[in-house]
């Protein structure tokens, strides 16, 4: 069990309430948010922390992962939250790529050639082929906030949401048929996405309206 706390580097206040999804674009330098109440996304300037973008998601947008100038986005659409993976790009919009698994999954990762999704309570990561296949399943063993693709390792967010808030990001693996998970840090506040800059780690405070960068411990 990981002791040491993630060394926080930025808190921002987010530009809309509730941010959700979040998303390191390394071409553009900005970071996508979804708003899950006001379901609207947003392109954040890293850098100078203003809006470049701003546009009214299909339904709730859970999650988010750039790829290669797109964004990949998780959408909840309907009363029963149905649970959908969406392609994104500012010339074209949204178009509904397939469904979740039994309809239900949340963040996304990549590793250069294949989508990730998590799914909260069948505490799992599933990998995708290009046709929205599923060809493995990566048990994490605890309730997953987030995940992203660094160097070849994916780092997780997991832990549990009830009745008290309490993560701590994992590493892992891929290669391995069997992955070791590896805690690594205490995360102390109620996280939701988790993605990359290359240097830092991201991810939202949905609960306090804030999106955090942080390093982990030597």
């Amino acid at each position: 069990m990981a002791k040491a706390q993630i060394i926080e580097k930025r808190r921002q206040a987010s530009p809309a309430v509730t941010p959700q999804a979040l998303a390191w674009d390394g071409k553009k330098k900005v970071l996508w948010m979804g708003s899950r109440d006001l379901r609207r996304i947003y392109a954040i300037d890293a850098e100078s922390w203003a809006v470049v973008e701003e546009r009214e998601a299909p339904g709730v947008p859970w999650a988010a992962v750039a790829i290669n100038g797109e964004v990949r986005f998780t959408i909840g659409e309907g009363a029963d939250d149905d649970r959908y993976v969406y392609r994104y790009t500012p010339e074209g919009g949204f178009s509904k790529m397939f469904a979740c698994p039994e309809f239900t999954g949340s963040y996304l990762s990549f590793d250069g050639r294949n989508l990730y999704l998590s799914q909260w309570y069948k505490q799992r990561i599933l990998k995708f082929d290009e046709n929205g296949n599923v060809i493995r399943e990566i048990d994490v063993g605890a309730e997953i906030s987030g995940h992203a693709f660094v160097d070849s390792s994916i780092y997780v967010l997991r832990g549990r949401e009830q009745p008290d808030e309490n993560w701590r990001i994992a590493r892992l693996d891929p290669q391995q048929e069997t992955p070791e998970i590896e805690d690594i840090a205490v995360v102390p506040f109620a996280c939701r996405s988790l993605t990359s800059d290359g240097e830092l780690f991201w991810s939202n405070y949905r609960e306090k309206n804030r999106i955090i960068s942080f390093a982990l411990p030597s």
